[in-house]
């Protein structure tokens, strides 16, 4: 009887080896997480950064449930019809940054495309019960496009977090591909719209490895550039599952430094670019 032979997928290279968290702020806030049963991304997305963020005093949430109407070909979140929303969801998570003393706080959130205000009511709710519950934590909201609606930014930039950051995520080649139902110049349209009502700081994000060119992403950081980004992160995509896009390329570390003294050379205010970044990397350095 003939065997199937199974090919092992690419090593990751050395340079996306991550060390385990360690440390007694770790330690004492994973502690946190799992007897409060918090919901914060870092812990459910199994992000690489986590120790180092969380021994920083920083942490990210995600709001609105963790069903997703949109189904991107890179993302690990699933995608289905939403539960229905938790009116008591803002006090939860100003909560849980109050229990784990949380210095800076990212809010984000699955799109709900299925809800006639996109979620924009809580999400404005979440940034008021932060404030109420943890007067001195510093904010950043990591936004959908909403559709590209502007009385829905609206309400975000009605409550004023620190910062306000929208991913373009990819090239414009690949976008219909990778975000499968967002557009790329409806993102550089919201980050420009935001940066136009007066917000203080704007950021945006971009995975490499999925089949881009140096000249797309240099193309795309001069997009940003142009719609008035202050701070840009650039990472590696990895492969969540099987079921998504394939990493391409794995881009080396000499590369990402490249891009990272290009994106300084365009204006950007903070650029962090590097194998292991991901949108919230060092996010309590980017308010000023």
């Amino acid at each position: 009887m003939a065997t199937e032979s199974v090919f092992p997928p690419t090593p990751k290279p050395k340079w996306l080896r991550v060390k385990l968290p360690v440390g007694q702020k770790y330690t004492e806030l994973r502690g946190l997480v799992d007897k409060y049963k918090l919901n914060t991304i870092c812990a459910s997305g199994s992000c690489p950064n986590m120790g180092e963020c969380w021994g920083e005093g920083t942490a990210t949430f995600m709001i609105l449930g963790n069903i997703c109407t949109r189904s991107c070909g890179f993302c690990g979140v699933k995608t289905g019809r939403p539960e229905n929303v938790d009116w008591e969801e803002p006090e939860k998570v100003a909560r849980s940054i109050k229990i784990m003393n949380i210095k800076h706080a990212v809010i984000t959130s699955v799109d709900r495309d299925d809800l006639k205000d996109m979620g924009t009511i809580i999400w404005a709710e979440t940034v008021k019960a932060i404030r109420r519950m943890n007067p001195k934590t510093t904010l950043e909201t990591l936004i959908p496009d909403f559709q590209g609606s502007e009385s829905h930014l609206d309400k975000i930039i009605e409550v004023a977090p620190e910062v306000v950051s929208h991913n373009i995520e990819t090239v414009r080649r690949l976008t219909r591909e990778v975000r499968i139902q967002a557009k790329y110049d409806k993102s550089l349209a919201v980050l420009k719209y935001l940066k136009e009502q007066g917000l203080n700081r704007t950021k945006s994000g971009i995975m490499l490895g999925l089949g881009e060119t140096e000249e797309e992403v240099i193309q795309t950081l001069h997009d940003l550039r142009d719609a008035k980004v202050d701070v840009v992160t650039i990472g590696q995509y990895l492969q969540p599952s099987k079921k998504h896009l394939p990493v391409k390329e794995f881009i080396t570390p000499e590369q990402f430094e490249k891009y990272e003294k290009i994106g300084k050379e365009l204006g950007f205010i903070h650029v962090e670019s590097g194998p292991l970044v991901r949108s919230s990397y060092h996010a309590e350095k980017h308010i000023h």
